[in-house]
């Protein structure tokens, strides 16, 4: 919780410095529009989620069981984990920093760098730097494109929520749903040993998160936006 309140508190000077604006510029204030863009970006990975965890499953020769053990404390407990997480990653990457980065190369430009500092901190955060190259470059490529995905639905949508319902939805199914990341244990459990999946089903896998999923994202900003959005010069609060 510190650090999320950290990230808030160097967005606001970050942007009354740099900017001469109001953290309000990112787009946190509520309304039902933004709303709905958030359960509309949640709903759409959760999606994506579960087809890919599912197909996964088929493939690899494997089941998930429900947790004996889970508990409605562990679903609370693992849901505000994530919440915590994902708002503080929005606020980092796409917070004060991707605003600024519009402002001063434009939305493209920002976007991908975006995106390519979101891939790195992956690497990190996912610990396998300096691990096999392959490894590198997937979740490189796989976290990347998502970054890309957030940022673009940022700077189309004018707000954090849309990015904060995609982030969302993938890593909520992820973690809580399928049990797949650094909470361990929660409501599903796979049982048996995975076998192996051909180059071209992982290649499937890989493209649906990674390619199918940010190009959805994409194609629909654009249609569902105005060219003009594209300047986030003024921002609506």
């Amino acid at each position: 919780m510190f650090g999320l309140f950290v990230a808030f508190l160097l967005s606001w000077v970050l942007l009354r410095r740099l900017a001469g604006e109001s953290i309000t510029v990112l787009g946190i204030t509520p309304t039902l529009k933004r709303w709905g863009e958030l359960l509309l970006g949640l709903g759409f990975m959760a999606a994506i989620a579960i087809i890919n965890f599912t197909w996964q499953a088929h493939f690899k020769q494997v089941t998930y069981v429900i947790n004996p053990e889970y508990r409605l404390l562990d679903f609370f407990g693992g849901s505000f984990w994530i919440v915590r997480s994902v708002l503080f990653e929005e606020l980092v990457f796409r917070g004060a920093m991707l605003y600024l980065l519009i402002r001063y190369i434009g939305v493209i430009k920002a976007c991908l760098l975006s995106s390519v500092i979101f891939g790195i901190y992956h690497w990190f955060s996912y610990e396998v730097f300096g691990a096999r190259l392959v490894l590198m470059i997937y979740i490189f490529l796989v976290t990347g494109m998502g970054g890309w995905m957030f940022a673009f639905a940022y700077a189309k949508t004018r707000s954090l929520y849309a990015p904060v319902g995609l982030h969302l939805g993938w890593n909520l199914v992820t973690a809580i749903v399928f049990s797949s990341g650094p909470l361990g244990n929660q409501w599903l459990i796979q049982q048996g040993e995975a076998v192996y999946a051909s180059d071209w089903i992982t290649l499937i896998f890989f493209s649906l998160q990674a390619i199918v999923a940010p190009g959805i994202v994409t194609l629909y900003l654009l249609a569902r936006y105005n060219a003009s959005q594209s300047s986030v010069a003024p921002v609506m609060r």
